[in-house]
């Protein structure tokens, strides 16, 4: 069992998608081990985005991720991290197959529903970034 996280970005919270989402991901037999709703600092989006942080348009995710509260999911299966990422679809949006949830509600690729976990390394950081171990369960 891995626990992968799922970060659901303003533009799923503006259009009101956040049960929808969590229920597919709940549908493939995935487990809630941790949900939070939180305001993104600028020191956690910076560590978070460490690798653009030095992008012209880093500024713009910050604003896009601040523009309203986040919700930050810890799931837990088998296989987690694949299965996350292949239900949610591309990262862009706009080439994302119907039926994957960003080919399904998201717009472009920061506009993409969802943050997903991209490996265990990075699971493993991302779940000790956005919950305390007190928070999972």
């Amino acid at each position: 069992m891995e626990t992968t996280v799922v970060l659901l970005k303003p533009d799923c919270i503006e259009k009101n998608l956040s049960g929808e989402v969590i229920k597919r991901f709940e549908a493939l037999g995935l487990r809630i081990r941790g949900c939070k709703m939180l305001s993104a600092t600028d020191a956690l989006l910076k560590e978070h985005y460490s690798h653009l942080a030095d992008k012209p348009f880093f500024p713009e995710i910050v604003s896009f991720m601040q523009s309203t509260p986040i919700i930050a999911l810890a799931l837990e299966g088998a296989n987690s991290i694949v299965t996350v990422r292949d239900n949610l679809g591309p990262t862009d949006s706009a080439v994302a197959p119907k039926g994957t949830i960003r080919g399904d509600f998201g717009t472009d690729k920061m506009r993409n529903i969802a943050h997903a976990s991209d490996s265990p390394e990075a699971a493993t950081a991302e779940v000790a970034r956005f919950f305390q171990d007190s928070e999972l369960f």
